[in-house]
């Protein structure tokens, strides 16, 4: 289930990275489940993980390199989070393992996984889909790694993007898997962007938290933040471009304009493939005193469990939105100051329902399979964005089952 999913296009290849999966059975659902990326020497990583106090053993590791990087090793099907030493062990193990094969050092390579909690990695099956996976590294492998990455993705997602950097042409791709579990901090689930360009690793970790706040951080199916939750850029450095050291130079600007449109629609697309979604939301929070507020406001109310089953029965009971508007924890908030439109279709104003609403308009936009909530706080000049889902028979049945 999933609300206009775009079809993945072709991924085009990113020069000084190559690719390859296989399958190491982790699931046993004859997908592959094992990616390899290999990066050219020179290639620069950054990236933002997630803030869960129970990290996954594979983000302790990744979010300690430095940013000189010559691969990554992926793994759905087991998140190797909540597995103590054991699992730092076994994530180790596995950047050894395709150290070895690349011939570079075992820090130069970055484990990421994603999947059931709590569970040790089939080490033997994994080693040895490691050497398969290797073997079959191509450049134009972007979208088998989308697919090999999925847990409860209806489909593979991902995008590319050409563009203008310093005179010369770019390119960018990027993947992204995720459903569910799904409430970014600083990160999200699992999602890799690579391009041409050359980078420091400072200007790495700068463009990686400031294309996260334009897009996986404005995003939220269920409100939680998932223990591996990672969001990584790998710059190869084989477009003969120059260096970027600067975040204000032009070339910056221009390599960050040149992404955001792969990383806001693939955020888009995380929203429109929710576990169980029925409708793909977007929230405007507009009049606030600053930009924190919007968004807890946005989230609140895309939180709720009470507003998220409204928005799945198409039932505008506006005074759930109300409710989550008065809990978002909003000091000395005006409720008679608040509006609330849904579209175009003006539901409240100054905290009342509006003389020429009519319920009949109200329930005709939430019969749609994806429209606007814009709430005015009336109490300044920030606004912001986020998108979300509904709450489903559908998603229960999902989480339930996720196990059997």
């Amino acid at each position: 289930m999933s609300v206009n999913l775009p079809v993945m296009g072709v991924l085009e290849e990113v020069p000084g990275i190559t690719i390859g999966t296989a399958d190491a059975r982790i699931r046993d659902n004859g997908r592959d489940d094992i990616a390899v990326f290999a990066f050219d020497p020179g290639a620069t990583v950054g990236g933002v993980y997630t803030r869960n106090n129970y990290r996954a053993a594979p983000v302790e590791i990744a979010s300690a390199c430095p940013g000189p990087a010559r691969g990554f090793i992926v793994n759905s099907g087991n998140a190797n989070a909540a597995t103590g030493e054991r699992g730092v062990n076994n994530a180790i193990q596995t950047c050894s393992h395709l150290a070895s094969l690349l011939e570079c050092e075992v820090s130069e390579v970055l484990p990421f996984s994603t999947g059931v909690i709590g569970e040790f990695l089939p080490m033997e099956n994994i080693l040895a889909a490691i050497d398969r996976a290797h073997q079959a590294l191509s450049p134009n492998h972007w979208a088998q790694a989308a697919a090999a990455i999925m847990t409860t993705d209806t489909s593979p997602k991902g995008l590319s993007n050409r563009f203008k950097l310093g005179g010369r042409e770019a390119i960018g791709t990027g993947i992204v898997k995720g459903s569910g579990m799904i409430r970014p901090d600083m990160a999200t689930l699992l999602a890799f962007v690579g391009t041409n360009a050359s980078i420091t690793p400072e200007i790495a970790r700068r463009l990686t938290l400031d294309l996260a706040e334009l897009s996986f951080n404005r995003l939220t199916v269920d409100g939680d933040t998932s223990t591996n939750d990672s969001f990584v850029v790998v710059a190869s450095g084989a477009g003969d471009h120059d260096t970027i050291h600067d975040n204000s130079s032009s070339e910056y600007f221009e390599l960050f304009h040149g992404l955001t449109p792969i990383v806001r629609e693939l955020a888009i697309r995380t929203i429109r493939d929710a576990e169980g979604a029925t409708r793909f939301i977007t929230i405007h929070v507009h009049g606030g005193r600053d930009s924190s507020e919007c968004m807890r406001v946005a989230y609140t109310v895309a939180h709720s469990p009470l507003v998220k089953t409204a928005l799945f029965a198409g039932d505008p009971n506006w005074g759930r939105f109300c409710m989550a508007i008065g809990r978002a924890g909003i000091r000395d908030l005006d409720p008679y100051g608040v509006s609330l439109n849904l579209n175009d279709v003006r539901v409240a104003i100054g905290g009342m329902v509006s003389d020429s609403y009519r319920e009949e308009d109200g329930a005709e936009v939430m019969a749609k399979d994806e429209y606007d909530i814009t709430i005015d706080l009336g109490r300044g000049s920030s606004q912001e964005t986020i998108w979300t889902s509904d709450l489903s028979y559908e998603y229960v049945r999902i989480n339930a089952e996720y196990r059997s």
